[in-house]
């Protein structure tokens, strides 16, 4: 493995790169987010009457609507503000710092967006496992109508998340240790330990932890590769384009979905035929990926 390309986002990591100082930072983060959150929440609910904010809270827990769905989205632009704030106090760094050069960015993540929705094009025509009819959710005009705000929400959501681990975390620990077992698997670790949820995936709750595990790996492993945040981002915005824009099971942050599949998170015996499908599909999309960086 080679990655050479990866010093680029390491090198400003450096001069900041004690591990009690990404823990202040890590903790700073947190502690912002819940605050502007928190600001959020009293703001908003002081423009709703008290049954409007009840019936809000319940949609956000789920994203099951349209609204709530876009909510939730832009709600991580909190954890943007809150890692840009850390990043100065802490490390006195910029943010633009765990991005890497723009030009190169924005090439390689256009290069890696359209061979990864291509893979997806050839994938959505391939028969779905266990069977099962998907459905219709929301109407094509509807959606259409929600899909510039959502694309832009989606872009918040895939990037904050790739900023805090792959371009923070990953790189910060790089700086400081230099065995990549180290600086990919505990952001990788820490990432995926994050998606367990047992009030949604039930008995599924740690096969979704692990296929986040993987998703983990393969994002840190092009960012290493490529030396930016663009062919991350545009991994995990396809991805999520498909998981919340086109399809989604049924009951699980479905409001922006064209359609929805005939299971729930929790439906053990769908997700375990699922899962090796989704694992094989991040598979050929970090390989498309890294054909479309070498071109």
């Amino acid at each position: 493995m080679r990655y050479d390309a990866y010093e680029t986002l390491v090198a400003p990591a450096r001069p900041s790169s004690d591990p009690f100082r990404l823990l202040a930072g890590m903790g700073l983060t947190a502690v912002l987010f819940l605050f502007f959150s928190h600001i959020y929440s009293t703001l908003h609910q002081g423009l709703l009457s008290p049954t409007e904010w009840e019936a809000l809270s319940a949609d956000l827990q789920t994203g099951s609507t349209p609204v709530s769905a876009l909510i939730n989205l832009y709600l991580f632009g909190l954890m943007i503000l809150a890692l840009w704030a850390a990043l100065l106090l802490v490390h006195g760094r910029g943010m633009t710092s765990l991005i890497g050069p723009l030009p190169q960015t924005v090439f390689q993540f256009k290069r890696c967006v359209f061979a990864i929705l291509a893979l997806y094009v050839v994938v959505s025509v391939l028969p779905s496992p266990g069977g099962g009819e998907i459905s219709e959710n929301l109407p094509f005009d509807s959606w259409l109508k929600f899909l510039p705000l959502a694309l832009c929400g989606l872009l918040v959501q895939t990037a904050t998340e790739e900023l805090v681990f792959r371009g923070y975390l990953q790189s910060q620990l790089a700086a400081r240790f230099p065995h990549p077992a180290v600086w990919i698997g505990i952001p990788t670790i820490v990432f995926a330990l994050l998606h367990y949820d047992s009030q949604v995936g039930g008995a599924n709750a740690w096969l979704i932890v692990i296929w986040a595990g993987a998703f983990g790996l393969a994002a840190a492993d092009l960012t290493a590769r490529s030396g930016t945040l663009g062919p991350a981002i545009a991994l995990h915005l396809v991805n999520n384009f498909s998981a919340i824009l086109i399809a989604a099971p049924e009951g699980n942050f479905d409001g922006l979905t064209l359609y929805t599949y005939p299971f729930s998170l929790d439906d053990t015996a769908a997700l375990r035929a699922w899962l090796p499908v989704d694992l094989m599909i991040l598979l050929c999309s970090w390989l498309a990926a890294r054909l479309a960086l070498r071109r």
